[in-house]
């Protein structure tokens, strides 16, 4: 078993984790300065040495320094000699920057396939019924094996689904031709929005 991740230490005691322990929920907290980006840096230092992978949401960039080893400064050294703590060892650890636009890092990227109907749906503003229909796009898809990647094989799979609408209805339930047309519309709003979800 991985040795405890040592988190804090005080007077008296030492704040550690254990890793096995390491899938609960945690909140850190404290006032402006009191070390909780530096308790963040080092949970996330501490699991990439494990081997686990951290991805860590981080729209400031106060966690962007993990990426180059650290330099020691006066100030650094002070406190280690008063919390009686060996100089660490300085090492970078390996990131990736990811990207919603893709221009300064690696581009996030979805499938239609991976948003799922519901959340498609509410990016839409689908009614119910044509929720419905979304609902059996998708369910079909899984079924026949064909894969959404994107919004062009969405649109491909809705006029499918309502060329065969007579012939789904039995096995996946009605399938309203105006439904689809709606759905279709709200995709071109969705594009005209401007709004590059997919690559």
């Amino acid at each position: 078993m991985a040795d405890a991740i040592k988190i804090a230490r005080g007077q008296q005691s030492e704040i550690t984790l254990l890793p096995g322990m390491a899938n609960r929920h945690g909140c850190i907290t404290g006032a402006t300065g009191t070390g909780k980006t530096v308790s963040l840096q080092l949970l996330a230092e501490s699991f990439s040495r494990l081997g686990v992978p951290v991805f860590v949401a981080d729209v400031k960039g106060d966690l962007s320094g993990v990426s180059r080893a650290a330099e020691s400064s006066p100030k650094l050294s002070a406190r280690l000699q008063e919390l009686k703590l060996p100089e660490p060892i300085f090492a970078a650890n390996p990131v990736v920057f990811w990207d919603v636009f893709g221009e300064q890092g690696h581009p996030v990227r979805a499938t239609v396939s991976d948003m799922g109907p519901l959340l498609l749906s509410r990016m839409l503003e689908l009614n119910a019924t044509q929720e419905g229909v979304l609902n059996i796009v998708f369910k079909l898809a899984d079924d026949e094996g064909q894969l959404i990647l994107d919004l062009k094989d969405l649109r491909a799979m809705l006029e499918h689904v309502a060329q065969r609408a007579t012939e789904l209805r039995s096995q996946y339930g009605n399938v309203s031709v105006a439904s689809v047309g709606a759905i279709q519309r709200s995709l071109l709003r969705l594009e005209a929005e401007g709004a590059q979800l997919f690559w």
